[in-house]
This record gives structure tokens, C-alpha cells and sequence, in this order.
């Protein structure tokens, strides 16, 4: 059964990727470095990192895009990929989280249709929930 985290004013078979993304995670820009990203991931929490220009979503990174081969200083901006990590706020909720556990994905940026970014969708390990900006707030807050 789908737990939802979120205050959602629809029933859960109705809910919708919008009603359960963060609206705080972290994003980097083209410019950020490498290294920088290696350290963001150095958090076992994290498992992606959206890069933007403006708001508009460039490429979702996560760690198997950081090859060995890379320089601490290179630019992210060309790196990670949007094929497969990315999601519309609008698609069914139950759906998307059944498609992140096949495909082994825990967190998928939200993008509206002109690749605005809405937030991230983060799968919790055990696969039945998603992060809050609350959780995200706590785990701040222990740190």
C-alpha cells in the first residue's frame, strides 16, 4: 500500500507526483565541479543531483555519472542524462512509484512540459513512501 508523507487532499489511488515531490532538494548549475557533486554524494541520501540553468532542468546526474576518468574541476553541465529521471508533476503517483521500484531508481526530477523543475520525487529505501520537505528539514536539523 502507498504511504503517503504529504498532506494530499485526494484519495491515495488518485494522487499525483505534485502531491509527494521535495520542494527543497539541492540542485547545481553547468558551472558546478565535479568534485563538488562527489561530495554531495558522499551523503548516502542523496542518490541524484538536478542540474539547472535558470529553472529549466539540463541533466540529472547520479554517482555512476561521475567515471574515475573525471577532474575534481570539470563542469557538470554535460554529464548524467534526463532519460528515465525525470517525471511530470501531473503523472500518476502509484504508477510512477511501481516504475522506480522496477527500475531501481529512488529519485526522479519533477519537470513540467517546457522543463521548468517542480521538485524531486524521492523513494524512502523500503519502497512504500517518499521523503517530505519535513523529513528533509529533520535530517537537516540532526546534521
Amino acid at each position: 500500500m502507498l504511504e503517503l508523507d504529504h498532506h494530499v487532499s485526494r484519495r491515495a489511488d488518485q494522487a499525483v507526483v505534485a502531491d509527494a515531490m521535495l520542494t527543497i532538494a539541492e540542485t547545481a548549475t553547468r558551472a558546478t565541479r565535479v568534485g563538488e557533486v562527489r561530495a554531495t554524494f558522499a551523503d548516502d541520501h542523496r542518490h541524484a543531483v538536478v542540474v539547472l540553468d535558470g529553472t529549466v532542468v539540463l541533466t540529472v546526474l547520479d554517482r555512476g555519472d561521475l567515471i574515475a576518468e573525471l577532474g575534481d574541476d570539470d563542469r557538470v553541465g554535460r554529464l548524467g542524462t534526463l532519460a528515465d529521471r525525470v517525471v511530470a508533476p501531473h503523472a500518476p503517483l502509484e504508477a510512477t512509484r511501481q516504475r522506480m521500484i522496477a527500475t531501481r531508481r529512488r529519485r526522479l526530477a519533477v519537470v513540467d512540459s517546457d522543463g521548468t523543475y517542480r521538485g524531486l520525487l524521492c523513494l524512502k529505501s523500503a519502497g512504500t513512501g517518499f521523503c517530505s520537505d519535513d523529513d528533509v528539514r529533520a535530517r537537516a536539523a540532526e546534521l
